[in-house]
């Protein structure tokens, strides 16, 4: 979540280039192949069915700002909660696991034609490309977790949320909270409190599963890592 009038010289980027990044096709994009897509930051893209995936602890909700200035370009954006998240917490259960988000997802693309991938979203999004990778004429990763085959979630994130992850597992909980000051990190003060108000336990086994990939993400033509350096993530800097 990136508000209008905030700097961000820091990050050496600002909001507006992102965003116009996003629209053109050097963001996050990944869309039915039944567009044309169009791979440069700087020339316009056919009107495009778009899918953004939310990190962990959020819900469509995170990509509001995003999702309306790429509609008033004429893009159809979809920003999925995945189950056990915002607006679906209330169906968190011990049965979520990664293939339920990846499941999300998939069928999503089906009933919808369309994908993006952030932060944790990258993982389920990995796992839906094997059964619509066919149809994805470009991914690009914010930020987002890159699995190989046999890895779970657990393995690449950091130690300390690694711990809580574990923690919670062991005391026979269903999910884990919002890392702490999670929004002082990522996100401009101004939009803190709204982003803290809105975030919700993540369902705990989706953590744990492991992920089984093909190679179906190799064989889709456009891809993009967008790494932001205000947030510290080593895994991230390896992707």
């Amino acid at each position: 979540m990136i508000s209008e009038d905030t700097s961000m010289t820091q990050l050496n980027i600002t909001r507006r280039r992102i965003i116009r990044m996003v629209a053109t096709g050097a963001g996050l994009v990944a869309s039915a192949s039944s567009g044309t897509f169009v791979a440069s930051a700087t020339a316009q893209m056919a009107a495009q069915n778009v899918c953004s995936d939310p990190g962990e602890t959020c819900g469509g909700w995170y990509w509001r700002r995003v999702a309306d200035l790429l509609e008033w370009r004429g893009h159809k954006v979809f920003s999925p909660t995945l189950t056990g998240l915002g607006e679906h917490s209330h169906l968190l259960s011990k049965s979520i696991d990664m293939d339920t988000h990846i499941t999300d997802i998939v069928n999503l693309f089906n009933w919808e034609g369309l994908d993006v991938a952030h932060s944790y979203g990258g993982a389920p999004g990995s796992g839906a490309l094997e059964h619509i990778g066919g149809h994805v004429s470009s991914i690009v990763w914010l930020d987002a977790l890159k699995l190989a085959s046999g890895q779970s979630v657990l393995d690449v994130i950091s130690d300390s949320l690694r711990k809580r992850v574990q923690a919670a597992a062991d005391k026979g909980e269903l999910s884990v909270s919002p890392p702490p000051k999670f929004s002082a990190i990522v996100v401009n003060e101004k939009d803190q409190t709204f982003v803290d108000s809105k975030l919700t336990p993540h369902p705990i086994r989706t953590y744990k599963q492991t992920i089984k990939l093909s190679g179906a993400i190799e064989k889709v033509k456009n891809k993009t890592y967008i790494r932001i350096p205000k947030y510290p993530a080593p895994t991230f800097d390896r992707r």
